[in-house]
């Protein structure tokens, strides 16, 4: 029987969707190693392996089946995604262009040696959009973003997506959020087109302008925030490996002097979930998730905090692979970003099962106006 590389229930999948990998084929206890490798739009190899022992069918069944080494030990179903690692230094795999997928090659070899004899393997395609999901361009007043819509006539909840510092159009999350039911708006802020790289003021009213595009409501009165003060000469770089270290420059948030630069969450009647890891070597996120916590709930806000040990800062839908150190796009350092592996990706897992469950429950279960798009 020849061997055969298995991805269930299919091939072809949504990017947070978990598999079963199986093979079948093999000897009675065979040793194999198994590899996965992908290639981001930029040409960047990402590849992880690890060592297995077929059982005494001849059959492996990563659900079940140990690692006996490798990038990862243990049973981890899907740790050849979440712990595949760039051949180049410093990389983070993020996807550019949601209309393709990212494609992985599951391969199967011989022994716990060189990976010399190709045994099997079959391609994995993880999509991060799902079919009949729109995508839409929108270049409206100030606006910049790109809009997701749901298959079907709905209603859908929706939602704004941002991410952080290093600006541009991210869409990847927006785009998987959008095929699990929710009509979201990923914003462009910064860094994008003619948005500024580092703007001085964080104008609320630009925010305001993407809620009144999903919920066509009139627009109340708008505020600005100014950026809270730091030092840059309290940033710290390893002699060892040049990685930045920005969580200290921020002036002391206790501070009174600086409370004029917290966005007043406690103005809005929202529900609020808050995530942070713990292993976050960027920014303080826990600290001041706890300070954000503590002061709604003085005003007796609905609120919801997690924190995460081992994850770093860049929390990802599951199966992104930690990135423990980048180059940070804006700014033009590398900069460390924190996390361990197994650790971080499980924490993935349960913020995107998290954070979905939130939306439906405070969206769909409320009287909240629900988009009209």
């Amino acid at each position: 029987m020849a061997v055969q590389v298995m991805v269930l229930p299919s091939p072809r999948c949504l990017f947070d969707d978990p598999v079963q990998i199986r093979v079948v084929g093999l000897l009675p206890q065979q040793e194999v190693t198994f590899r996965a490798s992908l290639m981001d739009e930029s040409a960047e190899l990402f590849q992880a392996h690890a060592l297995y022992r077929a059982g005494s069918s001849g059959e492996l069944d990563l659900s079940c089946s140990p690692a006996l080494g490798g990038s990862y030990s243990g049973v981890e179903p899907m740790g050849l995604l979440w712990s595949l690692k760039s051949k180049s230094p410093y990389k983070r795999l993020a996807k550019r262009n949601v209309l393709t997928p990212f494609c992985v090659d599951l391969e199967v070899y011989e022994g716990h040696g060189d990976m010399s004899r190709l045994l099997g393997k079959c391609t994995n395609e993880r999509w991060f959009l799902g079919e009949g999901v729109k995508r839409i361009s929108v270049r409206e007043g100030r606006l910049k973003a790109t809009l997701f819509l749901p298959p079907g006539p709905g209603p859908f909840p929706g939602l704004i997506d941002l991410y952080g510092s290093g600006g541009g159009l991210v869409e990847y999350r927006a785009s998987l959020l959008a095929s699990r039911g929710f009509v979201t708006l990923a914003v462009a802020y910064m860094a994008f087109e003619d948005l500024p790289a580092m703007p001085e003021i964080l104008e609320l009213g630009y925010f305001e302008e993407a809620v009144n595009f999903l919920r066509k409501q009139q627009q109340g009165d708008g505020f600005t925030v100014r950026p809270h003060p730091y030092d840059l000469g309290r940033i710290k770089t390893s002699d060892e490996s040049g990685l930045v270290d920005f969580s200290d420059i921020l002036d002391d948030h206790r501070d009174p002097a600086t409370w004029d630069c917290r966005i007043p969450m406690e103005r809005s009647l929202a529900k609020f979930l808050f995530l942070s890891g713990l292993d976050d070597t960027n920014w303080k996120s826990d600290l001041y998730c706890q300070d954000a916590v503590q002061r709604l709930r003085q005003y007796g806000r609905e609120v919801e905090f997690f924190s995460y040990s081992g994850a770093g800062h860049l929390l990802e839908p599951p199966y992104l692979p930690l990135c423990q150190a980048s180059i940070h796009k804006v700014l033009g350092v590398f900069v460390h970003w924190g996390g361990q592996w197994r650790e971080h990706a499980k924490a993935q897992e349960d913020a995107w099962q998290r954070i979905q469950a939130f939306f439906w429950q405070h969206l769909m279960d409320s009287d909240i106006p629900k988009s009209k798009l």
